[in-house]
């Protein structure tokens, strides 16, 4: 039987249970988006902490997706997909009985470790029964679709199940989704591409501690501050990281990444649009969740609900983009769905946060969703068509680390961004709003120590300043300072917003410009086996 025969026989159900894979991570992923309000509320967490629910998820998952990759091609893809969905039930049972943030971290990074091998695996296995570059670009618009799906029905049920007053049975939700997916990946064909590929230690390990150091430097550094000497040493440590990681690759005869597949325009045009672009989306979906939950308390349903219009376009269009992707060139799309992104930051910079009109949300995440529907599903075809096809693992695993690396960095820098400039401006007008609260001492001391350690999003939260024993009981947060918090935040986000829809802009820039002359995803020509070859 013929390889091309056999990949056809295992197609539908290699389709199936990598759809479904792919789907199981982007729910554990997707979850917090409409609970980050209830978590601030009943962790009474600090903005760091409230940000590190998500990257605690994002940090493992950018980290080892390159080396999950790898591991796939060497032992086998369906086992490790297996693996994956196992990692998601634990990380998911540690969320549920979390009793405190610090509980619901650990939870979130050993269900990142399981989304690292999700979604490049399942990405690979489609890519390697796929008998044709036609039935690969239907295969990964279908992938991306369920993506989307996942995306969409994770915040939509955590909202709803926070509004029943019982978010922890969401993640009960995500567990009987794993289990499913194990079982469905039983009757998957395995694959693998040995070839060519082993374990690069070096350079994972570089990798890996480079980017822990830049994002565990730019989370932290919102609330304790850039000039610190710890968070600028992160920064110098994690570029100086990187940089071995990059040395490193282009001396190895067998690397963990191929460096040489950016010597392929399309791709690197693309790599560098994706993580920029992904920031933008995901910086957009983050502030739009903040500005709803954290800072105006609505409920967790109606951002689950904003989520469905954000995901729920890229599945309706599942048809339409791989026909756009096999028909077109993914200079327009892409540039087209990213300015439909930069569209919904800047439309949501103009809001004002006393304006309580939830649904003012509809067009701008409408626009961002029709966006990333356009965008996903092309960069993966570009991806994947770039590379011959014993290195699709390396290639998925790289282009999902593209992406997520710019999904991770969404959450984290806006937030860092967006929490330091509260806190600032909460800090420089806290004196007058104190003087006019009516506070006395000890309160006024309280309520400084909660503004200096916790921030805005304490105060904005918090309904009483706290007494000190059975003589000084709470007594109820002055409205002055509430209303200092709220506007500091508001303030923040929207310029949060504006920088989202600035940076998307130049993503959509840059595919317009970079990729003139590029007629369809797969038009240029791959990189020939040659060129991956080991050096000499």
């Amino acid at each position: 039987m013929t390889q091309t025969a056999a990949r056809k026989q295992g197609y539908t159900a290699t389709v199936v249970a990598g759809c479904f894979a792919v789907l199981l991570a982007q729910v554990a992923y997707s979850l917090p988006g409409a609970l980050n309000g209830t978590f601030q509320q009943e962790f009474q967490t600090t903005g760091a902490e409230l940000t590190w629910v998500t990257a605690a998820f994002a940090i493992p998952m950018v980290v080892f997706e390159l080396t999950t990759g790898v591991i796939g091609d060497l032992f086998g893809r369906k086992r490790l997909l297996q693996a994956g969905a196992l990692l998601t039930v634990a990380g998911s049972l540690v969320s549920c009985l979390a009793e405190t943030v610090h509980m619901l971290w650990i939870g979130q990074v050993v269900a990142g470790l399981g989304a690292a091998i999700l979604y490049p695996i399942s990405l690979a296995m489609l890519a390697a029964v796929s008998p044709s570059q036609e039935a690969r670009s239907k295969a990964i618009a279908v992938w991306a679709g369920f993506l989307s799906i996942g995306a969409a029905i994770s915040p939509l049920m955590g909202g709803w199940l926070a509004a029943e007053g019982d978010w922890r049975t969401s993640y009960l939700v995500v567990i009987m989704a794993a289990v499913v997916s194990i079982i469905i990946t039983q009757f998957a064909a395995d694959s693998s591409a040995p070839e060519g590929r082993k374990l690069d230690i070096p350079g994972q390990v570089t990798l890996a501690l480079g980017l822990i150091a830049i994002l565990f430097a730019a989370t932290q550094g919102s609330e304790a501050g850039f000039a610190r000497p710890e968070i600028i040493g992160a920064f110098v440590a994690g570029l100086a990281l990187l940089a071995a990681f990059v040395v490193i690759e282009l001396r190895t005869d067998v690397p963990l990444l191929h460096l040489n597949i950016f010597a392929n325009r399309s791709y690197a045009i693309v790599a560098i649009a994706t993580v920029v672009g992904m920031f933008a989306f995901l910086a957009t979906c983050y502030s739009m969740s903040i500005w709803l939950g954290a800072i105006q308390h609505q409920s967790a349903l109606k951002i689950g609900v904003l989520f469905l219009f954000i995901q729920g376009p890229a599945f309706v269009l599942v048809p339409a983009v791989s026909h756009l992707i096999r028909n077109f060139s993914p200079r327009w799309v892409l540039t087209v769905g990213f300015a439909l992104i930069s569209v919904s930051g800047l439309w949501c910079s103009t809001f004002d946060v006393h304006d309580l009109d939830w649904t003012r949300f509809f067009g701008p995440m409408l626009a961002l969703g029709v966006g990333f529907a356009l965008t996903v599903g092309s960069i993966t075809a570009v991806a994947i068509n770039t590379v011959p096809l014993r290195l699709a693992g390396m290639a998925s695993a790289t282009t999902n680390l593209l992406r997520d690396f710019g999904f991770a960095l969404g959450p984290v820098l806006i937030a860092a961004f967006a929490v330091s400039r509260a806190n600032g401006d909460l800090s420089a007008g806290f004196g007058g709003a104190l003087g006019q609260s009516g506070l006395q001492p000890p309160y006024t001391d309280i309520a400084g120590g909660i503004a200096q350690g916790s921030g805005a999003l304490a105060i904005n939260s918090m309904p009483v300043v706290p007494g000190a024993g059975p003589d000084l009981p709470p007594v109820p947060m002055p409205e002055s300072l509430r209303l200092l918090a709220f506007e500091s935040l508001g303030s923040a986000y929207s310029l949060g917003f504006l920088v989202a829809g600035l940076c998307a802009a130049a993503a959509a820039a840059l595919t317009l410009f970079g990729l003139f002359g590029v007629k369809r995803a797969d038009a240029e020509e791959p990189l020939s086996d040659e060129e991956f070859a080991p050096a000499e």
